[in-house]
């Protein structure tokens, strides 16, 4: 049992690492394993004393601090289930996302959200706040109604490998967002596959640059460490901070860390402009949930000296689903997401039948990591198992060596006239001309192909590169029919809060922009 849920994996490194570090916040304080576990404990019987019960759905909204790790571990330690939610979202998507969870207690940071808090009061949610008390001697909550804690309350509790730890929505291309809740099974099988593919023992240590309201923060970042009785550090301001993160790296000897491409070409561009006098000597360097240009992991490998391992991942998943290996255990293939890690993967076509290798089709996954079935969302569900198999909506192809190709989203491939493009693959290209910084393609309705390929660019600093500049390069390095009809140069292009690319948002804003090719800051 013990093994079979995230909870039983935590309290075994808190006694087999009782005094090694667990977390820290730059600067500020370090906390060992043991003393991480007792924090939870103690906040967990807080819990229990304001009366969460089993089952019930705890939504979160902090920024990557003490107070998040420690309560988000206290709920699932009650066997209730944890739902983090975005501190930056409206007011009305708070309200969706609270009714959506079923929340039956809202608790955010000392300086509460605003936000969250007004969303919560017109639901009828109660709300209290968590601070790390004077000396840091324990997380409290704030709640006049919190009764005398005791621990003996919370050491009765058995958590169940069935137990719904964590909930959360998917940030995919469809406009209402699908709830996935992820049992302690799902959490303990994914950051055991985490640990094994990257080899995390204790003497690992990493710098947290993702938002842990993430399932690639959370999971990858955080709780694949703390079971690995490795360490974390989380920056000083609560958030990814590129004129401090090597600072952090090499003050907390850390020894990887795992980001989205944004934050891999931020840290490059900086390192291009202002390198630091030194840097840490990384196992590893993980990138995951959206593509890497095989150009930009070229560039961080020869910048910082460590091997670029992409990884393919969705919140469905609880994350990992494929990564490329650590050179002692085999190649990794630039433009490839690497193997099948901990679950079987099958490529199917529309037909449910296994296609073999280099042929394209449906990337589909099974194993004791992925969710049961979306919340209250039996359209969905209908649509994702079948055959057996969930169904992720990427294409993609094994090649004969077993790792994973990714051609693009289902919904996101171009279909101009019956030629099937992957914006995948042409973003790539678009990132190895010297002069672009980030770029995207999408496809957008044509009279006579049915869908014609536009892309988006933002050029690096300093350059002046032109429309003509970019399709002459698409020419020489494209097919014909691949080239980009309209090339749209910019400052910036609308993401996800973790750093995903929303094609059909970009398609959505410059399409309004037709009339120019010289577009406005998005959202200015």
């Amino acid at each position: 049992m013990e093994n079979s849920t995230l909870t039983g994996l935590l309290k075994k490194v808190a006694s087999e690492f009782p005094n090694r570090r667990a977390i820290s916040v730059s600067g500020k304080f370090d906390l060992t394993h043991a003393r991480l576990h007792e924090l939870v404990e103690y906040a967990a019987s807080q819990l229990l004393a304001a009366g969460v019960a089993p089952h019930d759905s705890i939504a979160l909204t902090f920024p990557n601090s003490i107070e998040y790790v420690v309560m988000f571990l206290a709920v699932i330690r009650c066997r209730a289930t944890a739902a983090p939610l975005n501190a930056a979202y409206t007011a009305e998507e708070f309200e969706f996302y609270l009714s959506d969870s079923e929340s039956k207690l809202l608790i955010t940071s000392e300086k509460p959200i605003q936000s969250a808090v007004s969303a919560a009061t017109k639901l009828s949610i109660p709300y209290v706040t968590a601070a790390l008390s004077e000396g840091g001697g324990n997380v409290c909550l704030s709640s006049a109604t919190v009764g005398e804690p005791s621990c003996d309350s919370i050491s009765k509790f058995v958590n169940d490998p069935s137990d719904v730890a964590l909930f959360l929505h998917t940030s995919g291309t469809t406009s209402r967002p699908k709830g996935v809740p992820l049992t302690q099974l799902n959490l303990a099988s994914s950051v055991r596959n985490i640990r094994s593919v990257y080899r995390l023992t204790e003497s690992d240590s990493t710098v947290i640059v993702l938002p842990l309201f993430h399932v690639h923060g959370l999971i990858a970042g955080l709780l694949s460490s703390f079971t690995a009785g490795a360490a974390v550090t989380l920056p000083a301001a609560g958030r990814f901070s590129a004129s401090t993160f090597w600072a952090d790296m090499l003050k907390y000897n850390a020894t990887w860390y795992t980001a989205v491409p944004t934050i891999h070409q931020i840290i490059l561009d900086r390192h291009a402009n202002k390198p630091e006098p030194a840097y840490p000597k990384l196992r590893f360097i993980r990138s995951c949930s959206a593509s890497l240009a095989p150009s930009i992991l070229a560039r961080l490998e020869e910048s910082f000296g460590a091997p670029v391992l992409e990884a393919y991942a969705m919140t469905e998943a609880t994350h990992l689903m494929c990564s490329n290996p650590l050179p002692e255990d085999g190649a990794h293939k630039p433009g490839s997401v690497g193997k099948p890690v901990g679950q079987e993967l099958a490529i199917l076509n529309e037909n449910g039948v296994v296609q073999p290798s280099d042929v394209s089709g449906e990337v589909c996954i099974r194993g004791p990591n992925v969710t049961k079935g979306y919340k209250n969302n039996p359209e969905a569900n209908k649509a994702a198992f079948t055959f057996g198999w969930f169904h992720t909506g990427d294409v993609g192809f094994l090649d004969s060596d077993g790792y994973l190709h990714l051609v693009g989203r289902i919904k996101e491939l171009i279909n101009r006239g019956g030629e099937k493009i992957s914006p995948i693959e042409v973003d790539a290209v678009l990132l190895s001309h010297p002069e672009i910084c980030q770029a995207v393609c999408f496809g957008v309705p044509d009279d006579k192909y049915g869908e014609e390929i536009n892309c988006a660019i933002i050029p690096r600093e300093g350059s002046s590169i032109d429309e003509a500049e970019v399709m002459r390069f698409c020419k020489k390095n494209l097919a014909a029919f691949k080239v980009p009809k309209k090339v749209f140069i910019t400052d910036s292009v609308p993401k996800t809060a973790t750093g995903k690319i929303q094609r059909r948002i970009v398609a959505e804003h410059f399409l309004a922009q037709i009339s120019t090719a010289k577009v406005p800051k998005f959202g200015a």
